[in-house]
């Protein structure tokens, strides 16, 4: 393709595409086009005079970049516009109801709201800020249709930048945004029944932290132990509200809106098990994210910078610049169907180290951490919280209908 702004040619096989004194081009070749000047990149056909296929077929000679997706490779592929980065008309009209919605419901509680906001140095707009009691700033990004992850980053990295968190809504489990920054997912619905009113379900994005003590009795599985064995230890996991015991209500969209900006509800980020590099973005209750900041010692609920994924990371064949128009064949380089992002699996599981059996006189030390998990796995206030008379280890130890000894040391009292 051509740039028109440098007036070079560019080779999108190339990790510097053909120009190593422009480090920057590769950022300013995949901005969204409705940040940039749509017709910044040209059809290289078009440009040599030679024939461009979608210009004679109606359509535009300019041009965007995404990433493809083929056999585990991710090449940039070079588009034409429009189509892919122009929303059709129901789109636009969920969107602009979904931002009216957002900021008439701030307005009704009594929160300040403005749309289309443009950030401080204005890179970005955001389609609505609403700002809490305490001055904490949400900037909620309504996409409804495809948007590339990079710009999910860029632009929620320069939110974060200028104090405001970043809140995007989508109607795909397989949107892109997921897991990119803090977002929440709604149902697909006609612009006017959200218009209307019409109850607005967070269906995915919002998790509730469960702790339970892994004893036989308990109805969670052992996050460590495969099959039917107990390890005794404290687990902590987050669930989607279906799978929490009991099971919750989903929160609505006004419930988002009011909690996100009086901090009753915070994003938190938590890292992959298997893959320190990835992880996933949720909103929780401020109680939940004080816990589970106790539990992982971590005082940081989001990354310090946007992540990215491995499979995410683009790659380069290094070939020859293709001088054809390839207008209507830019699907074979995107043949892998977007892979679903939204899921309701538990994630984040946490395992306390079990404490040990004492060994000595000495007394046993009792971290915050330990008494924090006990507390909520077994349903009590801290200060009932002790160490069994036997083994040491957490349990309900002082106040009304309680034992010197936990239920496994008296089994074994009861049985000599």
């Amino acid at each position: 393709m051509w740039h028109t702004g440098y007036d070079i040619e560019i080779n999108l096989s190339l990790s510097d595409l053909g120009h190593p004194g422009l480090p920057d081009l590769l950022q300013e070749i995949t901005t969204s086009v409705s940040e940039r000047d749509p017709q910044l990149l040209e059809c290289l056909a078009h440009h040599e005079k030679r024939e461009c296929l979608s210009e004679s077929g109606g359509k535009s000679p300019w041009m965007f970049i995404r990433r493809g997706r083929v056999g585990g490779r991710r090449p940039l592929v070079a588009s034409h516009l429009p189509i892919t980065h122009k929303a059709t008309p129901a789109e636009s009209a969920q969107h602009k109801a979904t931002k009216e919605r957002i900021v008439e419901t701030a307005g009704r509680y009594g929160l300040q709201a403005e749309a289309e906001v443009p950030v401080a140095n204005r890179r970005s707009v955001s389609d609505a800020v609403v700002t809490g009691p305490r001055d904490l700033k949400i900037g909620w990004e309504v996409q409804y249709h495809h948007l590339s992850p990079s710009s999910v980053r860029r632009r929620s990295a320069n939110a974060v930048e200028h104090d405001i968190t970043p809140l995007w809504v989508a109607k795909d489990r397989a949107a892109s945004l997921i897991d990119r920054a803090p977002w929440v997912r709604v149902d697909d619905m006609p612009w006017m029944e959200i218009a209307d009113g019409k109850e607005m379900v967070i269906r995915g994005g919002y998790r509730h932290l469960e702790v339970w003590k892994c004893v036989p009795s308990s109805e969670r599985h052992c996050l460590v132990s495969e099959g039917a064995s107990h390890c005794g230890a404290i687990h902590a996991e987050w669930f989607v509200p279906a799978l929490c015991l009991p099971q919750r209500k989903h929160i609505r969209i006004e419930d988002m809106i009011l909690q996100s900006a009086t901090g009753e509800s915070v994003p938190v980020y938590v890292p992959s098990r298997g893959d320190g590099r990835a992880g996933r973005h949720m909103w929780v209750s401020v109680e939940d994210c004080s816990l589970w900041q106790e539990l992982i010692g971590e005082k940081t609920p989001l990354p310090a910078a946007p992540v990215e994924e491995t499979d995410d990371v683009i790659t380069f064949a290094e070939q020859e610049v293709d001088r054809t128009c390839r207008a209507g064949e830019e699907g074979r380089f995107v043949s892998d169907g977007r892979l679903v992002r939204d899921f309701d699996q538990p994630t984040g599981g946490f395992t306390l180290p079990r404490m040990p059996v004492q060994r000595s006189p000495e007394p046993t030390r009792i971290t915050a951490a330990e008494r924090a998990a006990a507390s909520a796995a077994l349903g009590c206030p801290p200060w009932e919280l002790g160490p069994c008379a036997g083994c040491s280890r957490l349990q309900r130890r002082y106040g009304r209908n309680t034992a010197m000894y936990c239920s496994v040391c008296r089994a074994v009292l009861n049985g000599r």
